[in-house]
């Protein structure tokens, strides 16, 4: 395993590790996730010298966190831990973003329970809440980190006027947004403030959720209970537009003599050294054949081929639906 640094300071593996797929244990959003299969993947993660651990509170809810806390306990020192806030709950289904300062307390406190930790490394808003200013929500933040209940800060999903703002409030080591061969929306201009500010840029669905890694030939191969068959992109008219991008793709790994997925992380790796692609996985085969790509290394030829295959804006379809696409880049 590489590593980097997120911001001046926090440094962890090149490739973490998104844990959101272990979210439901019995059903997730990728089909089922089996909980034994699940913590023997984060076991597996340790081994290959993954330190960058990703969760959230909404990711189950609660049951990821728990699961990762559980996976972590009497290993915890070398470990680096991100989780995330930022909504409100009713009848425990979500009910709303909340970023008020009490919200993001008791959030917290419910993270540091269940996670079993002393200390979050690292605390993400995960989406920008439109009610509260964004410096008061940092600030609270903020509290936590003086407290010693969290070690840096971080926002998901938010843009770049936001990003500034916070960042003015308190320092952020990382902004956690979608980017991906087949999303670059952050290229224009987020990416550039994250270099210009010293923010660590963490993408998330690197794979553009399993699309890129070229298992998946139609929709059908999708269970039926997958979230992906109501994702814009996987859509009947989007499908088969967006599966040209995915046979470049297999053409640049033919040449490397590697899978699909590891041609999409090494081409984010090669971005730049702030960015630390965060693939998702609940298994453990998957995991290693990700976490393989920090070891391919990517020609001109190559980058320039990918690129010219996934223009800015190329992908057919929306990334989200409309009410999940009104919570993004504020």
């Amino acid at each position: 395993m590489k590593y980097r640094k997120l911001g001046s300071e926090l440094e962890v593996s090149a490739l973490g590790l998104g844990c959101m797929p272990m979210a439901g244990i019995g059903k997730s959003m990728y089909g089922t996730a089996s909980r034994a299969e699940s913590l023997a993947t984060i076991d597996r993660a340790i081994e290959l010298g993954v330190t960058f651990f990703d969760t959230a509170e909404v990711y189950g809810p609660h049951i990821n966190e728990e699961l990762l806390g559980q996976a972590i306990r009497g290993r915890r020192e070398r470990l680096v831990i991100a989780t995330k806030f930022g909504f409100a709950f009713k009848d425990g289904q979500v009910s709303g973003v909340d970023s008020n300062p009490a919200n993001v307390r008791r959030a917290c406190e419910g993270s540091l329970k269940r996670l079993g930790v002393e200390t979050i490394d690292l605390l993400y808003q995960h989406r920008v809440d439109p009610k509260v200013p964004i410096e008061e929500t940092v600030g609270a933040m903020a509290d936590l980190v003086a407290e010693g209940k969290v070690r840096y800060l971080g926002l998901s999903e938010a843009g770049a006027a936001t990003l500034k703002k916070a960042h003015a409030t308190h320092p952020i080591a990382a902004l956690q947004s979608e980017y991906s061969l087949w999303e670059r929306g952050v290229e224009e201009d987020i990416l550039p403030v994250c270099q210009d500010l010293g923010i660590g840029f963490v993408p998330y669905s690197p794979l553009g959720r399993g699309f890129l890694t070229g298992q998946i030939s139609s929709r059908d191969d999708l269970p039926k209970d997958d979230y992906r068959r109501n994702d814009p992109r996987y859509s009947e008219e989007n499908f088969a537009l967006n599966m040209k991008l995915v046979e470049v793709v297999k053409e640049v790994a033919g040449r490397h003599h590697c899978s699909p997925a590891q041609i999409a992380l090494a081409w984010l790796l090669a971005q730049g050294d702030f960015i630390v692609p965060i693939p998702g996985s609940k298994r453990r085969a998957t995991l290693e054949d990700s976490m393989a790509a920090v070891d391919i290394q990517l020609t001109e030829a190559d980058l320039d081929e990918l690129e010219s295959a996934a223009p800015v804006g190329g992908t057919a379809g929306p990334r989200y639906g409309e009410t999940m696409m009104s919570m993004v880049r504020i």
